[in-house]
């Protein structure tokens, strides 16, 4: 894989692997949390999912460490809400690769290869078993809860020190891991105050796959609570990634051109 295209992948796979790591979220034991309505907590998820910005722009340092690699480089986003995302990755603030992902497709300019991509999204799942939904790149990016549907019922795990929500009962989640493989566990984790989500916890038995995502701080502006450092953790059958995202600046509904050039002479990508 080269490094332009891994640099897309280590960004989006957080976002589209259906999994949850074998870590759990770290939390503070030291005080417990006042007892809340199920539907108090659903109905904060609920909120929290819809709160997106028309335009964002961020700037995100991030590290990327799989079995065989370890990565550092610099991503500049560009997002119109449910429409596309604009990536301009830089490694020693060279240029190495640009995309823009719309709803039904995928584009990638490799500069270092000079060559181009042009695939529909089933090119993310094809090159990296990951079932890709544009929402869900989104979600990711500004800390939204992923996948969430008001439509469906969810459940509280009760616990003493933290809020969890879950698309499954507790039992029943136990019953899945061994027997009923074909569905997909989601855990919401709660801050104390009941105000944000604080982590994310998907578990596809499936395909043996699992992945935690952590925000583990935010910075409020304009109504928004957006990602300050995020860390991801995926467990596959083949790999183990740890990704770390530090969003070094954003800005939020200042419109910004999303812009991709394909210089003369790039072939496509073999």
């Amino acid at each position: 894989m080269s490094q332009s295209i891994k640099f897309l992948y280590c960004l989006i796979v957080s976002s589209f692997l259906v999994g949850c790591s074998s870590a759990e979220k770290i939390i503070d034991n030291t005080l417990k949390v006042e007892r809340r309505k199920t539907n108090d907590l659903v109905a904060l998820l609920d909120s929290l999912s819809g709160q997106k910005p028309s335009f964002f722009y961020a700037k995100i340092s991030t590290d990327f460490q799989d079995t065989n690699s370890n990565l550092r480089f610099k991503t500049s986003l560009r997002m119109v809400r449910d429409s596309a995302i604009n990536l301009l990755f830089t490694y020693a603030k060279f240029p190495v690769a640009n995309a823009i992902i719309s709803r039904d497709s995928l584009i990638i300019v490799n500069k270092r290869s000079k060559c181009i991509i042009k695939e529909d999204l089933s090119y993310i799942k094809e090159s990296f078993g990951i079932d890709f939904v544009y929402q869900n790149l989104e979600e990711i990016f500004l800390g939204l809860p992923l996948d969430f549907d008001s439509k469906q019922k969810y459940f509280q795990i009760h616990l003493p020190y933290q809020y969890v929500i879950s698309t499954h009962r507790k039992y029943k989640i136990k019953r899945t891991e061994k027997k009923d493989k074909e569905d997909v566990l989601v855990k919401y984790f709660i801050d104390k105050d009941a105000k944000g989500l604080s982590a994310i916890h998907i578990s596809s038995p499936s395909d043996s796959t699992e992945i935690f995502v952590d925000y583990v701080s935010r910075e409020q502006s304009d109504g928004f609570n957006i990602p300050k450092l995020v860390g991801i953790d995926v467990k596959t059958p083949r790999n183990h990634i740890i990704i770390n995202l530090d969003y070094d600046k954003f800005e939020i509904n200042n419109p910004q051109p999303l812009i991709l050039v394909i210089p003369d002479g790039y072939e496509k990508c073999q």
